[in-house]
C-alpha cells in the first residue's frame, strides 16, 4: 500500500511541469502502462489530475483548491509563538512579529524584554512604516509599481535625524532590504531604541510577515545587537519551513551569517 501511495504522490511534481501521456508517466514510476493508469484513474477520481482532450494528464483543479484553502487556513502568529518565545527566553530582548494588511504593518505578537527599560509598543498596533524594519522587509517584498505607488503616497515624519526623510530614500531603503534579505532600524524611529528583523517566507517565497528584535542602547549597543542578525535569520528560517511545509531552504538566505 505504501507503495502504492507513493507511486501515485511521485505523479503530481511530474504532472506540476506540464501535462504528460500514460506512457511519459509509467516511464517516470518506472512502471507498466497499466499500473500508472490505475493510480491516474484514482487520482482523476478524487479531483487532483484531469484529463485533457488530446488524452494527457494535468494537475485537477481540486488541487488548487486544497492548497488555497489549506494557505488560509494557515496561522502564523500560531505557527510562530513557540520559536519567538524560544528567541526571547535565549537572547532577553523584545521579540515582535508583525503583518501587512490593508495598507498598514501591523504587530501580531510580542515578547517582553527581560530588561527593566522596554518598548512602548503594543499587539494590534501599527509600527511607523517609514522607519520599522519590519515594514522593510514586508513592503521591499511588493512588486516595484506597488512599492513606487505606496512611497509617493506615504509621509516622511523625521522621528530622529536617522528618520527616513523622503520616497527617493525610502525606495533606495527597500531595494537594499530585498536584495540582501534582512532590515535594520538604528536609532529611525527612537534614538536609544536598535531592531533587526528578518522575513517569514511562505512556499512561494513570498514574505507572509517580519519578525524582530528590539533593544534599547543602554541595555545592549547597535553593533552587539547586530551580532544576534544570524541567530534571528536562523528563527525566521525555522518559522518558514514550518509555515510552508517545506523542509528545504527559505528563499533568499544568501549570506545568512553577514552581520
Amino acid at each position: 500500500m505504501s507503495q502504492t501511495v507513493d507511486r501515485a504522490l511521485s505523479i503530481l511534481p511530474l504532472l506540476a511541469q506540464g501535462p504528460a501521456d500514460l506512457g511519459q508517466v509509467a516511464d517516470r514510476l518506472g512502471v507498466h502502462k497499466s499500473t500508472a493508469l490505475r493510480l491516474l484513474r484514482t487520482l482523476h477520481e478524487h479531483g487532483l489530475v484531469y484529463r485533457q482532450q488530446d488524452q494527457r494528464y494535468r494537475l485537477g483543479a481540486r488541487l488548487f483548491a486544497l492548497a488555497q484553502e489549506a494557505v488560509e487556513n494557515l496561522d502564523v502568529r500560531e505557527i510562530a509563538h513557540p520559536h519567538l518565545a524560544a528567541l526571547n527566553e535565549r537572547i532577553g530582548h523584545t521579540v515582535h512579529l508583525a503583518v501587512h494588511e490593508e495598507g498598514e504593518v501591523l504587530y501580531i505578537d510580542k515578547m517582553e524584554s527581560r530588561y527593566p527599560v522596554r518598548m512602548y509598543s503594543r499587539i494590534g498596533k501599527p509600527v511607523a512604516i517609514t522607519v520599522a524594519a519590519v515594514a522593510k522587509l514586508l513592503l521591499a517584498d511588493l512588486p516595484e509599481s506597488e512599492r513606487r505607488t505606496l512611497a509617493a503616497k506615504l509621509d516622511y515624519p523625521m522621528y530622529t535625524p536617522r528618520s527616513t526623510p523622503n520616497a527617493a530614500a525610502f525606495l533606495k531603503e527597500l531595494a537594499t532590504v530585498r536584495e540582501q534579505g534582512w532590515a535594520t532600524d538604528l536609532g529611525g524611529h527612537e534614538e536609544s531604541i536598535n531592531c533587526v528583523a528578518a522575513p517569514i517566507r511562505g512556499a512561494d517565497g513570498r514574505v507572509v510577515a517580519a519578525m524582530s528584535v528590539s533593544a534599547p542602547n543602554v541595555v545592549v549597543s547597535a553593533e552587539e545587537l547586530l551580532g544576534l542578525l544570524p541567530l534571528v535569520r536562523r528563527t525566521a528560517d525555522d518559522i518558514s519551513r514550518e509555515y510552508s511545509g517545506s523542509a528545504g531552504t527559505p528563499t533568499n538566505t544568501k549570506d545568512q551569517d553577514r552581520t
